[in-house]
């Protein structure tokens, strides 16, 4: 079984895109709706890697990496953040917050493929 992934997005588009993409890749992948989700599947999981959308209903991506880097299994597990949100500024928020890294949609499979194997491998 290849590296666990947790994707986070309340767009089911975007969460099967990124699932085909990352599960041709080798990698396996569990599925949330929004940060909510998110951050129970990472608390009764263990992931290798987060990729989480920014504005979702109920918990949005800044909020959901805040709470990830608040529990000891996840200080140090990289966290990538995909959204159309592209600013300098919400990057730094996200930097500050505990992202690993950030990429803008609509996203290239390749792209996110190398930068998956970049961070995890």
């Amino acid at each position: 079984m290849g590296k666990s992934i947790l994707t986070v997005d309340d767009s089911a588009s975007i969460r099967q895109m990124v699932s085909f993409t990352l599960k041709g890749a080798g990698y396996s992948i569990t599925e949330a709706v929004d940060g909510k989700q998110g951050l129970e599947k990472a608390q009764t999981g263990r992931f290798d890697l987060i990729l989480t959308d920014q504005n979702m209903p109920n918990m949005d991506g800044l909020t959901l990496i805040k709470n990830l880097r608040a529990l000891p299994a996840y200080r140090s597990v990289p966290i990538l953040v995909l959204t159309t949100e592209a600013g300098d500024a919400m990057k730094a928020q996200g930097r500050a917050a505990g992202a690993t890294g950030w990429l803008v949609k609509p996203f290239d499979p390749q792209k996110l493929i190398d930068v998956v194997r970049k961070v995890i491998g």
